[in-house]
């Protein structure tokens, strides 16, 4: 039986990455609409790599027009499934606070150190950045939230 539900999920798989794959060469050609058409399949069934390329085009308006929140909620969704990429976006976004009340230093910092946990060798340079902007009271309060996210995002990590 696991046979058979592992031969299904390379068979769904493919697909999906394909799009991807399609559309990350439409992106580099400056085809965003395309681009775009190719990817929003993949990212309403979930997946995390074709939800932080809808981001990156959200944030930078690539083929859209430039929308902070749709940019933030993209990385967002992407980021619960642990893509480090899409997890600095979200630190980025909660940084700067652009589309947001307000920057949120100690979120910004949680999903930073998340990101580099999860392999985004940019993220501990945001890292240590942020980290000049806060308070020791902020910083352990960041470090309770990591802890908590750390364990459903990264479990063998």
């Amino acid at each position: 039986m696991r046979h058979i539900v592992f031969a299904l999920c390379l068979f769904f798989a493919v697909p999906a990455r394909a799009e991807i794959e399609a559309a990350r060469d439409l992106m580099d050609k400056g085809k965003f609409s395309e681009a775009m058409k190719e990817l929003l399949p993949a990212a309403r069934s979930g997946n995390a790599d074709a939800e932080e390329l809808i981001g990156v085009m959200y944030a930078m308006g690539l083929g859209v027009e430039r929308d902070d929140r749709r940019a933030f909620e993209w990385y967002l969704r992407s980021s619960m499934k642990g893509h480090p990429g899409a997890q600095s976006g979200v630190g980025w976004y909660y940084e700067i606070g652009r589309g947001m009340e307000s920057p949120d230093l100690v979120r910004a910092y949680v999903w930073y150190v998340l990101s580099a946990i999860g392999g985004d060798p940019d993220a501990a340079i945001s890292q240590e950045e942020v980290v000049k902007k806060m308070t020791p009271e902020q910083i352990a309060q960041g470090d309770i939230l990591i802890d908590d996210y750390r364990v459903w995002l990264y479990p063998f990590r």
